[in-house]
């Protein structure tokens, strides 16, 4: 199998499994926003989202801090993003993993959002 069949095989079983988490939680609203996070090889980003309205409320991006994406990173871009929702009086949200697994930069972010405050 080629690299880019490989790559493209990967792209679907993720976007599946977007469908699939997008369909069991609940829509974010003004007070309890989605969280819906998005990496790359390079970059993080992160941003909630008012589905009701369809507004960005609070968002950040790994490359606007001059970071790259690994566990050590993710965990000042939550810092951050925790900032980012405070300041826009946001402590309860409801979080969107975009069809990533849940370990690694994933959860290292989330488990960063915790411990500053944000209830996920």
């Amino acid at each position: 199998m080629s690299r880019a069949k490989v790559i493209n095989k990967k792209n679907l079983l993720r976007i599946k499994r977007k469908r699939r988490v997008r369909g069991s939680i609940d829509s974010g609203t003004e007070q309890r926003p989605r969280v819906s996070i998005h990496k790359s090889n390079k970059y993080m980003q992160a941003q909630a989202i008012d589905d009701t309205s369809g507004k960005t409320l609070a968002s950040v991006h790994s490359k606007a801090l001059g970071l790259s994406v690994n566990i050590d990173n993710a965990k000042k871009v939550g810092e951050q993003f925790a900032q980012n929702l405070k300041d826009a009086k946001i402590d309860i949200i409801v979080f969107d993993r975009n069809g990533y697994l849940y370990h690694g930069v994933v959860k290292q972010f989330v488990e960063t959002l915790r411990e500053n405050g944000i209830k996920v």
